[in-house]
């Protein structure tokens, strides 16, 4: 379901589930072990690069799988999720989403919490769908999407449900850059590769001054 490997000083973790990467209780748990693996690794330096595998970066909710639960189930990946959210948004490394396909609603917001993005100019859409399939977004989880883009492109996105091409991304301040599919993860790295010499502890903090706001509404501490 993950797949990490490292590049130089770069981690690279690769979502691989057979359901587009679809967030799921399960999804969650193996994203908190390889963030733990990534965390323990003892170097002062390095980066992270988050990216999917095949057609899609992560296309939300596994509806099939979480339309089924409990209220205390969906209570419990509500949690997680947003533990996940704020674990990367305060991650004391420079994070890089490599974007390879489809983000939709909960993917969407996990590639907003990385600091830089970067998309495939050639495939996928970029989205916010929620106002199309009926549910609501939360006010912890809207604080990563109006901290992370304009105003006028946030509005379109949860209002109208637009569907942002990697073009588009660029454009509107959604992503970095946008490169073919096989300069995409290349191009992620080189970004995080250029920070990955930064001294952890100051990039940490830094960030939990930065991101303040938006980690606190996640239950985040600094």
């Amino acid at each position: 379901m993950i797949n990490l490997t490292k590049q130089n000083h770069v981690h690279i973790l690769t979502m691989e589930s057979e359901n587009a990467n679809a967030v799921d209780l399960e999804f969650l748990a193996a994203m908190h072990e390889a963030l733990d693996t990534i965390e323990a690794d003892g170097e002062g330096h390095g980066a992270l690069v988050l990216t999917g595998s095949g057609k899609a970066f992560s296309t939300g909710l596994n509806l099939p799988v979480v339309s089924g639960f409990t209220a205390e189930q969906f209570e419990h990946l509500d949690t997680e999720l947003k533990k996940l959210y704020g674990r990367l948004v305060n991650f004391p490394l420079p994070t890089v989403a490599a974007i390879n396909g489809h983000a939709f609603a909960a993917g969407a917001i996990l590639a907003m919490t990385c600091d830089f993005r970067v998309m495939r100019e050639d495939r996928g859409w970029f989205c916010m769908s929620e106002v199309d399939v009926g549910v609501p977004i939360g006010l912890e989880v809207m604080a990563v999407a109006k901290d992370k883009l304009a105003p006028s492109v946030i509005r379109d996105m949860i209002l109208t449900g637009k569907r942002f091409s990697g073009q588009d991304c660029v454009a509107s301040g959604i992503a970095e850059s946008a490169c073919s599919e096989d300069n995409l993860l290349n191009s992620a790295i080189e970004i995080a590769a250029s920070l990955a010499e930064k001294e952890r502890g100051i990039f940490k903090s830094l960030k939990s001054t930065l991101y303040s706001e938006m980690a606190a509404n996640l239950g985040v501490s600094s």
